[in-house]
């Protein structure tokens, strides 16, 4: 069971996708614009957050930019587009995964019972802290520190981190990653892990040209080292 806010302007389907998920177990809240689910998302702490793009006053994305201003929630996106770039460009701003137009509620259900799966729920509180030379991951806190001092990520972020941490000095593929972090094992999305190894690096004290943690091999993948 999850407590599902659900933001849709159509009437139809808002009332029916309430309902299939409320039999479903879920606790669901709906809400016909964006502005009323940017309010609920601040308000209700949801699990999972619904979220369609077509919405009468506030474009999908820019409630998708404002939510993830405030809340690390996990974000499913509803959208008519399917074309690989839409979906890149989806992830890279903040959503955790998406369905295509039209949808079923079954399929709507499976999707919320994976994204929170995927983001732990508790999944991460039997693991140990990770440390690495400066490099301390605890996953059950989620806090990062690198030469003692804090490191403020993202939950993105931090996932990707967790995600190489358990692999400490092997070389992981980006698909890999691109499956474990976001739930999709398809090819077209490497800028979706470049751009987030990009913001890793630079919050870790690091470049590309310069590695201290993060070293890239080429045509292989990411390795996660010391940095001694």
């Amino acid at each position: 069971m999850a407590r599902v806010l659900l933001v849709e302007d159509d009437d139809a389907i808002r009332t029916s996708l309430g309902k299939s998920l409320t039999a479903a177990g879920h606790v669901v809240t709906a809400v016909a614009a964006g502005a009323d689910g940017v309010a609920a998302v601040a308000r209700d702490r949801p699990d999972v957050l619904l979220l369609d793009l077509g919405l009468p006053d506030l474009d999908g994305r820019d409630v998708l930019a404002m939510v993830r201003a405030v809340t690390d929630v996990p974000v499913i996106v509803a959208t008519a587009r399917d074309d690989d770039a839409s979906m890149v460009r989806l992830l890279d701003a903040g959503a955790d995964d998406y369905v295509i137009k039209p949808f079923s509620s079954a399929q709507i259900d499976a999707r919320i019972r994976a994204v929170l799966r995927r983001l732990g729920q508790g999944g991460e509180q039997g693991e140990s802290t990770v440390d690495l030379g400066a490099l301390r991951i605890d996953p059950r806190s989620r806090e990062v520190t690198v030469d003692g001092s804090p490191v403020d990520l993202t939950r993105k972020e931090f996932d990707l981190l967790l995600a190489l941490s358990r692999r400490p000095g092997a070389v992981v593929s980006k698909r890999e990653l691109l499956a474990e972090v976001w739930g999709l094992p398809w090819g077209g999305g490497d800028r979706t892990v470049d751009v987030h190894l990009s913001w890793l690096r630079r919050k870790l004290g690091e470049t590309a040209a310069e590695p201290r943690f993060l070293h890239s091999v080429r045509g292989v993948g990411i390795k996660l080292a010391s940095g001694d």
